[in-house]
Order: C-alpha cells, then structure tokens, then sequence
C-alpha cells in the first residue's frame, strides 16, 4: 500500500475545482482564506495521517479529513469529523 510519502512527495499536483474551494471554504469555515494552500499545508505537516483507501486518499489531522482523488490529485471536499 502506497504510504504518506507517495502524497506528500506530489504535493505540487494538488488542486481543486472552482466548486471545490467553494465547498471546502464552506465546510472549513475558511472565509476568504486559500483552500487549496490550507489544505496543502495540513497534508505537508508532520503530524498528519495520511491513508489510501481505493481511489481515494485521506488526511486527517485535528478533526480535519481531506479527502484526494489518488489519480487526478484533486481535492474533494474537506470537512470537520463529527465527535
């Protein structure tokens, strides 16, 4: 199974659609914060977990999960876990 360092290793591919960010600031509450940056940074940091399950990569990290087309590198969605 491909692990943290494969993602973390094509970190320049990541990106997202239009509606994405959208959806991601809404989810995050980001305001007019950068998505695609916030996201990058929370995959980047040390601490993250970083799985591949299927098609699908997924970062958490403080109740964050980003969830990454392992293909395209496109993000998702991003949204806080339930407790």
């Amino acid at each position: 199974m491909e692990g943290k360092d494969d993602l973390q290793s094509n970190i320049n591919k990541i990106h997202t659609t239009t509606l994405g960010a959208e959806r991601i600031k809404r989810n995050l509450k980001l305001g007019d914060r950068d998505a695609v940056a916030y996201c990058k940074a929370i995959i980047s940091d040390k601490e993250s977990s970083i799985y591949r399950r299927g098609k699908n990569w997924y970062c958490t990290k403080d109740k964050i999960v980003i969830t990454i087309n392992s293909f395209s590198y496109t993000i998702i969605t991003a949204h806080k876990q339930k407790k």
